[in-house]
């Protein structure tokens, strides 16, 4: 006889799946029983086609209407955040957040099914579902805390809100000579990591992804450039790359999504997830030490940013085995970070998306 438990996993399930599976019936052939559909039910793929995107491209108009609104309200939150105390801030955008959650039922399903796929042995379905909405309300809090940091002039000003431990790892690593690649994650509020290091003088060159709206790209980069960091975007300027590490600099990487760049298969959260090889490729060609950085917001409030120790690099003489085992390693490091603190990753990322033999070598 069924319990009011399993009747609600199976409801749950039957949702999902009805949005990224071809249906309910199909995922019972699996042989799974009732208790355990939210799990089988995790290990079968969305569907291919990414709904946005198709319709953006369907109605040019809109796209435009959506992006001029965004840059709008970006550009006017900017201003407005010079007025509204910090504490106030937060809130209102941890509300804001939680709006999203309410509004946004792909991006919401989205969400849940991945964090099913990373929790399901671990968490209820009733700890997932929460997980999912306090995931929104992290979201609102960390993208109110970079819109509000770019008010920021000074060091001073950066510490009134944020905590740096961990500074002596970097200085041991830059000691040697060969250059610093800070290797991070899209985990709270992480480009304030950049704003941190250039403050501090370390000048890092960012590598990153460009937006779809040139006017959000450019108020990003010019952001990501201020007090000296230098933004590139992802596959272009490799050689300029190159030469910072050579030459004692310090670059930031973030390698935890499924982008269509050279990658490799490693376990994230233990599944095959295709996952980009840039980081490990300059760092065993350069010899640079390899410094993992995250960024989180605590329970009081305050953004702490933590810089490790090196990871070590493993060079067996094998290129394509250490090409993965490195970058299996600095996966590993991420997928701690996010165990440690599940409600600030982005989880609406398709970082699955990618299967075997589709992967760009």
């Amino acid at each position: 006889m069924r319990t009011s438990a399993s009747s609600a996993v199976i409801h749950f399930t039957a949702k999902i799946a009805e949005k990224y599976t071809r249906s309910y019936a199909e995922i019972n052939r699996y042989g799974f029983p009732h208790s355990d559909n939210l799990k089988c039910a995790c290990y079968l793929k969305p569907a291919d086609t990414d709904l946005s995107l198709t319709r953006m491209e369907k109605r040019p108009l809109r796209k435009e209407i959506k992006y001029t609104s965004i840059y709008l309200a970006v550009r006017f939150m900017i201003f407005l955040s010079r007025w509204v105390p910090r504490g106030l801030w937060l809130a209102f955008f941890g509300w804001l957040g939680k709006i999203g959650y309410s509004f946004s039922s792909a991006s919401r399903e989205r969400v849940t099914y991945h964090l099913g796929l990373a929790f399901s042995k671990e968490k209820s379905i009733r700890e997932i579902i929460a997980l999912s909405k306090q995931v929104y309300v992290m979201l609102g809090k960390n993208a109110g805390d970079i819109l509000r940091s770019m008010g920021v002039k000074n060091l001073a000003d950066l510490e009134k809100f944020l905590d740096t431990h961990g500074l002596e790892n970097y200085e041991a690593a830059h000691a040697k000579g060969k250059g610093v690649m800070f290797l991070t994650c899209h985990l709270g509020a992480f480009d304030l990591q950049i704003t941190n290091m250039a403050l501090r003088g370390l000048k890092p060159n960012i590598i990153g992804t460009a937006l779809k709206d040139e006017r959000l790209n450019e108020l990003l980069w010019k952001y990501r450039n201020a007090f000296g960091a230098v933004a590139i975007e992802r596959g272009k300027e490799s050689t300029r790359l190159f030469k910072t590490l050579k030459s004692g600099g310090s670059i930031a990487i973030l390698i935890d999504q499924d982008t269509r760049v050279k990658s490799r298969f490693v376990d994230f959260f233990s599944m095959p997830a295709a996952t980009p090889i840039g980081a490990t490729v300059l760092a065993l060609r350069t010899g640079a030490a390899v410094v993992p950085t995250y960024i989180y917001l605590d329970a009081k409030g305050r953004q702490q940013m933590h810089i490790l120790p090196e990871i070590p690099l493993e060079i067996s003489g094998d290129e394509e085995k250490d090409l993965v085992v490195n970058t299996q390693n600095f996966t590993r490091f991420i997928e701690k970070v996010i165990r440690e603190h599940p409600e600030q990753w982005v989880w609406m990322h398709e970082r699955w998306k990618t299967r075997p033999g589709e992967e760009i070598k």
